[in-house]
């Protein structure tokens, strides 16, 4: 009877061992790692591979040491500007919480660094590493998008988020002039095509398919920043 006793609180105990652990590991899965931005701004991390990347558009209004980013609203001004520059989608406040805020390349480029600490704008290479992960360039686009279409047109092809990048079609600043979400979402690199050009990375509504490209450095794109 007492061996038995024994058994007996011993499995109790070790049950009970189990499920703290498991517990302890649902708790942290469902509770990712966040960084805060120094405005303040807190987002949520995804791992995907051998990288770290956030998992929102960046909403700073400050470089890493404090200095303002100037904000353009003019698209004349925004145009013209060759010193890093931030805007609103539309120079609406109330688009800032989902879709973050639009930067110009002077911006991301700026040794000031507009992401957190210990984090970067993403390199072409960076984004071809991650691009290599998720299969490729005819499959990468689908895995990054959010699934639905709350925030892409119909039929947002291929779209899975197999890993919580969840990137919304966000709209962009092209020529100074706005253009609508729903159709694209496009993310600088930090790395210079050539005088006027740097490289980015899009996703279209209608194809998995990513693609990596250039574009003008006065342009204004989304920004997903990368820990070192």
């Amino acid at each position: 009877m007492k061996k038995y006793h024994k058994l007996r609180v011993y499995l109790i105990s070790l049950a009970a061992m189990i499920v703290t652990v498991t517990n302890s590991c649902k708790e942290e899965n469902d509770n990712p790692e966040t960084v805060a931005d120094i405005d303040g701004n807190v987002y949520r991390t995804v791992v995907i591979g051998t990288q770290v990347w956030l998992g929102e558009n960046l909403k700073t209004t400050r470089y890493e040491n404090g200095d303002p980013i100037k904000e353009i609203t003019g698209d004349t001004d925004w145009l013209n500007q060759t010193s890093g520059a931030y805007c609103k989608y539309d120079n609406n406040l109330t688009n800032v919480p989902v879709y973050g805020l639009l930067y110009n390349w002077y911006a991301v480029q700026d040794t000031r660094n507009i992401c957190p600490a210990g984090w970067h704008v993403p390199s072409y290479d960076d984004w071809t590493t991650l691009v290599d992960f998720l299969e490729g360039e005819s499959a990468a686009g689908g895995k990054m998008k959010q699934k639905g279409t709350s925030y892409w047109n119909s039929p947002n092809t291929g779209a899975t988020d197999d890993y919580d990048f969840t990137a919304l079609s966000s709209g962009y600043r092209l020529g100074g002039t706005f253009r609508e979400p729903g159709y694209y979402a496009v993310f600088w690199s930090s790395t210079e095509a050539d005088v006027t050009d740097a490289r980015i990375l899009s996703l279209i509504n209608s194809t998995s398919r990513v693609y990596l490209e250039e574009a003008y450095k006065s342009d204004g794109y989304s920004v997903r920043c990368i820990k070192h």
